[in-house]
């Protein structure tokens, strides 16, 4: 029955269909095509010979394989020490997120909720409007926060987008009913949070760990203005600081006073600085790489939630 059915299908698809499915074809992997092709980018060309790189040899395949640039970036310190501020920072900051972000999107998403329209004004307020970079920082100075590893877990400790789209969740996508039996049975508002909420609020858990693990993985902002000791200066900070020096290296040279040793290791120094780039920008993405695959099924269906009610 199955090989019957393809070969109607086949005969009902007219010439129309045919040249409509072609285009879809060839438009998706176009796309695709776009998409993977600076990754690949920048893996053949931090692999690939300093000067070439910078003379813009290299198109589809690395020329003179070297792996200079990863020995530059493994040899300094710097760049584990950012690795692994990073790191903590992405995973005590995205748990704070969390918890704070689930209970309140489950809370006003609960229409028993007394003040339930106030609380969600209030929330929507700082969402359109904040204070400012200038009194956001003399907060913090106050709260003898700066140049503490505790600034950049707690600032931005919830995002009111990521609360209406959790409350969206457990409005929709968890009956009402499951509680009310609880209730009967005598369970209590936190007995229900934690015993039927929180294990059925999987994929949007996942989702909002990988909106908040990817923000703060990314985020710089923040350590630009509230951290200048390199001890816990993130990844990000870490990666421009090295780029900026190595690029402004050769711009600093005195060509009067140098000699040509000097001249010549500078002017290495920069193309494989100029290397080095492609490779950090891997290394950076690693992590975001590997976390992806492992939510991406609770990630399709957490993007999906509210665009059908029921």
């Amino acid at each position: 029955m199955s090989v019957l059915s393809r070969k109607k299908n086949q005969i009902r698809m007219t010439r129309a269909d045919r040249v409509f499915s072609a285009v879809n074809y060839a438009l998706l992997a176009l796309i695709t095509l776009l998409l993977i092709y600076p990754l690949y980018f920048t893996i053949i060309a931090s692999i690939s010979d300093p000067y070439k790189v910078s003379q813009g040899a290299i198109v589809f395949r690395p020329i003179g394989f070297t792996l200079e640039a990863y020995r530059n970036v493994i040899d300094d310190s710097r760049i584990w020490i950012g690795y692994r501020n990073s790191l903590l920072y992405m995973f005590f900051g995205t748990l704070f997120n969390l918890a704070l972000t689930i209970p309140c999107g489950y809370a006003i998403g609960k229409k028993e909720l007394p003040m339930r329209r106030f609380f969600t004004w209030y929330l929507l307020i700082p969402m359109y409007f904040s204070g400012g970079m200038i009194p956001s920082y003399l907060l913090v100075r106050d709260l003898n926060l700066i140049n503490t590893p505790y600034v950049l877990v707690i600032l931005g400790g919830i995002s009111i987008y990521n609360t209406i789209i959790t409350r969206v969740f457990f409005q929709n996508s968890i009956p009402g009913e499951i509680y009310e039996s609880a209730r009967i049975d005598g369970a209590s508002d936190f007995r229900c949070f934690f015993a039927i909420a929180l294990p059925l609020a999987k994929p949007i858990i996942a989702v909002m760990a990988l909106y908040y693990g990817v923000a703060h993985w990314n985020a710089y902002f923040n350590a630009l203005l509230y951290v200048s000791k390199s001890d816990y200066q993130p990844l990000q900070m870490v990666l421009r600081s090295i780029l900026l020096l190595n690029q402004s290296a050769l711009a600093d040279l005195d060509m009067e006073n140098a000699d040509i040793d000097m001249i010549l290791e500078m002017t290495r120094r920069a193309y494989v600085a100029h290397a080095m780039k492609y490779a950090l920008i891997f290394i950076a993405s690693a992590p975001l790489l590997i976390m992806y695959p492992f939510v991406q099924k609770h990630f399709v269906k957490g993007v999906m939630i509210g665009s059908v009610k029921g």
